[in-house]
């Protein structure tokens, strides 16, 4: 079994990469490589997008500047139907749309919008950063990935865009911050996180873990 995680200079995976090996070794899950190689992402067995800044740069860098990789993550994730996690901006590029700084497709796997957060509160600042408890969806059954996960479990944010999902049983958790926000979607093979799971501590592993040993 082989997991790869993909690098497009989206961030620095060094953390998400050693957080993966760790669970990978408790769960008999296999190798867990960084790779940009298109080759590497078409034998993978499960494929893992991160991304960090603004969801223009990230879609570019991704789907202009490096076509070949990003038809082979569609290949193995939409013709294959492998497990696909999207961690953060990773996450946010499943939806249809992006709206930060300026209206950018998304890759319409999860419909929905990224939109900016606007707290009720405004003593709430934005980016919405640091520990927030995770309310999980009433959907049943529950997700394989969030076996062990309870409502009240912590999770580790720093974003300023929200996934408002176009169907209500794509999200699959939120968290109260002056209103939802939107934790986790999924459906099908796909799931993404808002949060960092590398920086969440017992709960981001426990979840690490069990995508480790999804089989959709």
């Amino acid at each position: 079994m082989l997991t790869v995680l993909v690098d497009y200079d989206s961030g620095n995976l060094h953390s998400a990469e050693k957080s993966f090996q760790r669970m990978s070794a408790e769960v008999n899950g296999g190798d867990v490589i960084v790779s940009s190689k298109p080759e590497d992402v078409a034998r993978a067995d499960r494929i893992v997008l991160p991304g960090d800044g603004a969801f223009p740069a990230c879609r570019n860098a991704l789907t202009r500047d490096r076509a070949a990789l990003f038809e082979a993550i569609v290949l193995s994730v939409i013709d294959k139907g492998r497990p696909f996690m999207g961690i953060c901006v990773g996450m946010q590029m499943m939806a249809s749309w992006g709206h930060e700084y300026e209206d950018t497709k998304g890759f319409d796997w999860i419909a929905g919008d990224i939109s900016k957060i606007t707290p009720s509160d405004p003593s709430l600042k934005v980016p919405h950063m640091g520990w927030n408890d995770l309310i999980l969806s009433s959907t049943e059954p529950r997700h394989p990935v969030l076996n062990g996960i309870e409502t009240g479990n912590h999770a580790y944010f720093v974003h300023s865009y929200s996934f408002r999902v176009a169907n209500p049983a794509h999200r699959l958790a939120h968290v109260d911050y002056g209103g939802d926000i939107t934790a986790v979607v999924g459906r099908d093979n796909m799931i993404g996180m808002q949060f960092h799971p590398e920086k969440s501590q017992q709960t981001g592993l426990r979840m690490i873990g069990n995508f480790l040993s999804w089989k959709p």
